[in-house]
């Protein structure tokens, strides 16, 4: 297997380019006083960014998979985002091998 040197020096960047938007993003929040409808506002990112990947999967297969998007909506409104994915996973696991 060959790698291409350009290949590679691509996604390096993609990865640098990932992290520091990440990073930046993290330390321009410890700059800002966030209080309020601005908190509330931010603390419901991440159940819909779980949503928003979630969301052609429950279109786009079976029952089993329709149903434990649903048990991830709950679980990601009441439960911090890494239970929130291990309780989809999980529920999926358990609805494929109950529903086949």
């Amino acid at each position: 297997m060959n790698l291409d040197p350009h290949a590679v020096l691509a996604i390096l960047a993609m990865a640098l380019a990932t992290y520091l938007t990440r990073v930046g993003g993290l330390w321009l929040l410890k700059l800002a006083n966030v209080k309020g409808r601005t908190r509330v506002a931010l603390d419901a990112v991440p159940p819909a960014v779980l949503m928003a990947v979630i969301a052609p999967t429950v279109f786009a297969t079976g029952p089993a998979e329709t149903i434990a998007s649903g048990i991830t909506l709950v679980a990601a409104f009441r439960l911090p985002l890494l239970a929130a994915v291990g309780i989809g996973v999980a529920s999926v696991v358990v609805l494929r091998l109950l529903l086949g």
